[in-house]
């Protein structure tokens, strides 16, 4: 199951008792994050990390990042959430001084654990077992203390939070090779791009000689292939993270692809070596 970060509540509690569930954060506002329990696998262009119970994250706005969030240990995936919109940010740098850092990478941040996160944290897991959630003047306070704590620990982020620009026109190449395996429409890649649709289709065409969506699917089903015959995975668990969103219609073009079976292709170099 995917679905986008749209929900209208800056202050959330998911708890996801299936085996497990994905979505792909295209959101415009930055997420500050910790995990209860379960497991969560967080994939950022070719990287993957895996977050255990008591980390905390940092996702920064109009970073594209895929999460797939698992039950584990017989417990649910659980975590609180919180949504730092840009509208929040504004008015809080409108009142406090921004510290001048050197430039750096925006890319997700991890926080090992601190007693300001564990104070935090767990101040607000008492407001879910009211019927009405969080009170708004009580988010409002919350989300304050959220922007304090993060720039008491991370003395870089006023880079990122109070950076309110939209992406500007990029290499298109470049992105598509490193963001191919999001599964999202081209509207999406296209605003990534800093470009209209229009122009990104025009662009794409004349850049790889294809449309966009058979380069992405054919990407796609390669990266697939990679990870299951050289690195020997199931095919149960590599669909979703090269951008397919159910088992059936990744084996159905996978074998209209490559010929056989994703079942048949793990270990696939192996076997050739030892024949």
């Amino acid at each position: 199951m995917s679905t986008y970060w749209t929900s209208a509540q800056e202050i959330m509690l998911p708890c996801i008792r299936d085996k497990y569930f994905k979505y792909e954060l295209l959101s415009g506002d930055h997420t500050f994050g910790h995990l209860i329990s379960g497991e969560v696998k967080v994939i950022i262009a070719n990287q993957t990390h895996t977050l255990k119970p008591g980390d905390t994250w940092f996702c920064p706005r109009n970073q594209l990042t895929t999460f797939i969030k698992y039950a584990k240990d017989g417990q649910p995936y659980r975590s609180v959430t919180i949504s730092l919109r840009t509208e929040r940010l504004k008015d809080y740098y409108t009142r406090h001084e921004l510290i001048p850092t050197s430039d750096q990478t925006h890319g997700i941040r991890y926080y090992e654990r601190h007693p300001l996160l564990d104070s935090f944290f767990g101040s607000l897991l008492p407001y879910f077992e009211m019927e009405e959630g969080v009170p708004p003047p009580i988010v409002a306070v919350k989300i304050e203390e959220a922007i304090t704590i993060l720039r008491t620990l991370d003395t870089g982020i006023d880079r990122c939070l109070a950076n309110f620009s939209e992406p500007g026109k990029i290499d298109l190449c470049e992105f598509m090779e490193n963001n191919f395996m999001f599964n999202m429409p081209l509207q999406k890649f296209a605003y990534f791009t800093g470009r209209s649709l229009t122009t990104f289709k025009t662009d794409f065409k004349k850049a790889f000689q294809i449309s966009p969506q058979r380069w992405l699917t054919q990407k796609r089903l390669e990266l697939a292939h990679y990870y299951l015959s050289e690195k020997n995975r199931k095919p149960a668990d590599v669909y979703l993270e090269v951008g397919f969103e159910n088992l059936s219609h990744f084996s159905f073009a996978f074998k209209k692809h490559f010929g056989y079976s994703p079942t048949e292709a793990v270990g696939y170099r192996q076997k050739i070596r030892t024949t």
